[in-house]
Formats: structure tokens, C-alpha cells, sequence
């Protein structure tokens, strides 16, 4: 199974989650809900999930080995780097007024 495609559809400035992913896998399934988790300075991916009647979570999807859990968390965390680039450069852009 390939990830075709990472898009990092929020960022989060306060509090320990950092992002929502989407991923779409062989360009024909998407999961969406993502999240990029940070806590006690590392950064980690939290898949989709939902809330039992008990008040406990259970994962809608996940990951069946350690080898393809490994390969989505690095591509969603390299796009959320990505991201956090591309939007410093934008807020650097947005601060220093162009005179012409």
C-alpha cells in the first residue's frame, strides 16, 4: 500500500495537538482525522476515532504493523513540517510590507 497523498488541513498554535491530517492511500481511500500530537517534546500521529457510550475512545482505523504505522507517521510529520514552514514564510511575508 502506497500513501499517495498527505494534506495537513489545520494547524494548531496552543495546546498539545498540533494538526489535522488527511491521507489518501493507492489514490483511492482517504483518512481523514489525523492528529498530530505533541507531548513531553516529541511529536507523534493519533488516528481517527470515536467516543464509546462509556466515555473511552476506540480507533475508527489504524495502522496493522509497526512497519506501515512507521511510514504514515513519518509522511504525515513531514508534511506537518512542511506546513509549519510554509506558513512561517507566509507570516514573514505578510509582516514585511513591500514598497514599491
Amino acid at each position: 500500500m502506497e500513501i499517495t497523498d498527505v494534506k495537513i488541513r489545520k494547524l494548531f498554535d496552543e495546546g498539545p495537538m498540533k494538526a489535522i491530517a488527511s491521507v489518501t492511500l493507492d489514490n483511492q481511500l482517504a483518512v481523514h482525522d489525523i492528529k498530530v500530537i505533541s507531548a513531553r517534546e516529541k511529536l507523534f500521529i493519533v488516528m481517527p476515532s470515536r467516543k464509546n457510550p462509556d466515555d473511552t475512545f476506540r480507533d475508527i482505523v489504524h495502522p496493522i504493523n509497526a512497519a506501515f504505522r512507521g511510514a504514515l507517521e513519518s509522511a504525515v510529520l513531514a508534511a506537518f513540517h512542511e506546513a509549519l514552514e510554509n506558513a512561517e514564510t507566509e507570516e514573514e511575508n505578510t509582516e514585511d510590507p513591500v514598497t514599491v
